[in-house]
């Protein structure tokens, strides 16, 4: 029996299917399995590259695969999709996924490890808990609205709602119903800062973390996230690549020889550039205090390009030199203070 070289893997939540060719490109098996059955055959079956598309569950297999042997390769969907031949079904996705590995010019993504996998879970709940804390705040100010009181914008005020309230006249039973959202906006308010203390630890104890906090304006919550989504940076070719995946680069529309460059394409991770993005601002905010080429590239730029554009040109800026303190195993250094008469 010829043996299989690539393995494609259509992953489900119960089943999976499984498609393998072998070195000239030809089907040597078509299989449906589940987890547990899966798991057996691959680790019976002789050293090949298994490829998956990078999805829910798709990197704890990878990590699963390359204890066993196996070489094992992710693939973002859409370089997936245009290898669909005909109908779709689960095995036709698993036979694509054969076909798009087999591309020289293909981009794979690489597994997460175990630790940047719960970083990044950390980060999600932190997100769901400041938006559920968001919103719990602004129905506080909608009810009290509806009663006539008008109180100012933002989350801080919520900390003292009861004293605010003291001197205000309204029913007993609104009251308590008041109490009871504010004591759950003090319940998430306290999860989160719990969350906090846990990200301020851990980069405390991770190297890379503690050099990216050397640039300007980025805060704990922007380096974990960076130290969670890009890892080493080997992964990306040079650091335009790495600004490019985070979506900072601008879309391309060329033919005919003519170079047509739109807004930024604003692909990959939406948190991490937002978090940049925000990073950004905050460095304009303060650019009268910041020293050395980067501020003065920074104020080269407002002059002659609107303060979005700026701030989408810096966030890219910040990006590629995440990337470069990453690979370099170095820090941020803002250069010689420039002399001005």
């Amino acid at each position: 029996m010829t043996t299989a070289t690539l393995v494609g893997i259509d992953l489900g939540k119960h089943s999976f299917h499984l498609h393998g060719q072998d070195a000239a490109g030809r089907e040597v098996f078509r299989k449906k399995a589940t987890r547990q059955q899966m798991m057996r055959w691959l680790g019976n079956l002789p050293a090949c590259t298994v490829v998956m598309e990078a999805c829910a569950g798709a990197h704890y297999l990878a990590r699963q695969l390359v204890a066993m042997g196996h070489e094992a390769r992710l693939i973002s969907p859409q370089f997936v999709r245009p290898f669909v031949k005909g109908n779709k079904n689960d095995f036709i996705d698993a036979e694509a996924i054969c076909e798009a590995a087999c591309r020289p010019s293909m981009r794979f993504v690489t597994p997460k490890t175990e630790t940047q996998q719960t970083l990044s879970v950390l980060h999600r709940m932190r997100d769901s808990l400041v938006r559920d804390r968001t919103k719990t705040a602004n129905q506080a100010h909608g009810f009290l609205l509806e009663f006539g009181i008008s109180l100012p914008k933002g989350v801080a005020l919520m900390r003292r709602l009861p004293d605010t309230l003291a001197d205000r006249e309204l029913s007993h039973r609104l009251l308590v119903l008041l109490m009871r959202l504010h004591a759950h906006f003090c319940y998430l308010d306290d999860r989160i800062k719990e969350l906090d203390r846990e990200i301020t630890d851990q980069l405390a104890a991770d190297e890379l973390g503690s050099r990216l906090l050397t640039i300007p304006c980025v805060g704990p919550m922007t380096a974990s996230v960076l130290t969670a989504e890009m890892g080493d940076g080997k992964q990306y070719r040079c650091s335009r690549d790495f600004a490019a995946s985070v979506g900072l680069v601008p879309r391309q529309y060329s033919t005919g020889g003519r170079s047509h460059l739109l807004g930024i394409s604003k692909r990959g991770d939406k948190h991490l550039r937002r978090l940049l993005v925000q990073c950004a601002r905050v460095y304009l905010q303060r650019l009268d205090h910041q020293q050395g080429p980067l501020a003065e590239w920074v104020r080269a730029l407002r002059l002659r390009r609107h303060s979005n554009v700026v701030v989408c040109a810096l966030a890219n800026k910040f990006a590629r030199i995440a990337w470069a303190i990453a690979t370099r195993h170095s820090a941020f250094n803002a250069g010689p203070r420039v002399m001005t008469a």
